[in-house]
């Protein structure tokens, strides 16, 4: 089936056309940049433009950075404070007049990767790890999607909330190296491994692209794939979910 699949993301707003059984984009991927500030009004008004780029009259699967749960924001998350209890999936159908199913953005990019890229061949517990602006997660069990899982939200030993510690934006803003950064993101791991025994871990995200430059660093005796979609699994996954849920 065609979707639309719809990736929000802290810097950019990112779409493509996707053919649900294959991953593939049918379409090139349009992005606009995520509007500064980030409110709710803005980022639907981005959505509508979207939507418009494709010429798209039926539902949409929408990647959201945020915990969501029957389609509203629990958590503001790093857009805007604005969208504190905001039911996402009403807003976008008002601003497109078009049906919209939403969910978290690891979420959607572990649906992605654990049915049609990385993790296709894995059974039992497998954890997907998105690491930008913040650090992002799901999880799934023999595939099923066990929802809103934050890894990224945990209280780091230093009192810190671990994305704060350990993100890519904090690489970047702190400028530390690569080895810095990447034992700092290995405590996560640890932790991960400890608590969930995962069979496998795959990480996405940009610093995901640079993983043979720090896997060296890292720690763990848990496999780790780097996502087969990369920037791409959450718009893939957003297209798989609003299918799923046309099914249901």
């Amino acid at each position: 089936m065609k979707i639309l699949g719809i990736d929000v993301g802290g810097s950019g707003i990112k779409a493509a056309v996707v053919n649900t059984k294959t991953g593939e984009l049918i379409t090139e991927r349009h992005r606009i940049p995520t509007p500064k500030p980030a409110t709710p009004e803005a980022v639907a008004e981005v959505i509508k433009k979207m939507t418009e780029h494709f010429n798209w009259t039926k539902a949409v699967g929408c990647s959201f950075p945020t915990t969501i749960v029957d389609g509203k924001c629990i958590h503001s998350g790093n857009l805007s404070k604005d969208w504190l209890n905001v039911k996402v999936d009403k807003l976008f159908r008002k601003a497109t007049k078009l049906p919209f199913y939403i969910s978290n953005d690891a979420d959607l990019a572990g649906v992605a990767e654990v049915n049609l890229g990385a993790g296709k061949k894995e059974k039992g517990v497998t954890i997907v790890i998105t690491i930008g602006t913040g650090i992002g997660s799901g999880l799934f069990f023999n595939k099923k999607l066990i929802p809103n899982l934050e890894l990224g939200k945990l209280l780091h030993s230093n009192g810190e909330i671990i994305e704060f510690y350990a993100a890519d934006s904090i690489r970047k803003k702190e400028g530390l190296s690569l080895k810095e950064w990447a034992l700092r993101f290995d405590e996560l791991l640890e932790y991960t491994r400890v608590v969930f025994s995962p069979s496998l871990i795959i990480l996405g995200g940009g610093i995901s692209k640079k993983y043979d430059d720090f896997k060296q660093y890292l720690g763990t005796d848990v496999p780790i794939k780097v996502a087969k979609f990369k920037n791409n699994a959450g718009i893939i996954g957003a297209a798989m979910y609003a299918n799923k849920r046309l099914k249901d």
